[in-house]
């Protein structure tokens, strides 16, 4: 084997490592977005669910619970490592904005266009089974926005 070929084989062997330790890090990522937004959206179904609001309200509720949980789960390791409450927020915005906000939609679609969800009550299987294919689908969804952000260099931080 030539000089040349042991160099090119070692590259591309190099590339598949990083490639490999992305695709852990946005797996890594994305669990940690849909901790923070399925607890919001679960928190927001029950509260709404539980006070008899309407379908909107309650979604609308979920989705604004899903952010703000998914910025908070964001931004506290952030904070721990010594990022202002600004650095922070802005850190967590750039990173995790776009991947937010792809499981958030995913997860409300999934939610509304599955059959008797929107209908349930809290002690109905179809009530949990909505919220748990809305998490399953919102994970795919935004699974691929954090391994882009984490290829191109945007990195997640915790």
């Amino acid at each position: 084997m030539n000089h040349q070929h042991q160099h090119v084989h070692h590259h591309a062997m190099k590339e598949h490592t990083a490639d490999i330790s992305n695709w852990k890090l946005a797996f890594s990522a994305t669990v940690h977005c849909l901790i923070g937004c399925g607890l919001g959206e679960v928190l927001g179904m029950v509260i709404g669910t539980w006070l008899h609001m309407s379908n909107t309200d309650t979604m609308i509720l979920a989705i604004i619970l899903g952010f703000v949980l998914g910025f908070a789960f964001g931004m506290i390791p952030l904070l721990r490592a010594g990022f202002s409450l600004r650095q922070a927020f802005r850190q967590v915005l750039i990173a995790e904005g776009l991947s937010i906000a792809v499981m958030e939609t995913v997860e409300v679609l999934v939610q509304v266009y599955t059959p008797g969800v929107m209908d349930a009550h809290l002690h109905e299987w179809v009530f949990w089974k909505g919220m748990l294919l809305g998490l399953l689908a919102g994970f795919i969804a935004a699974y691929p926005v954090n391994y882009l952000f984490i290829r191109k260099g945007v990195r997640h931080l915790h």
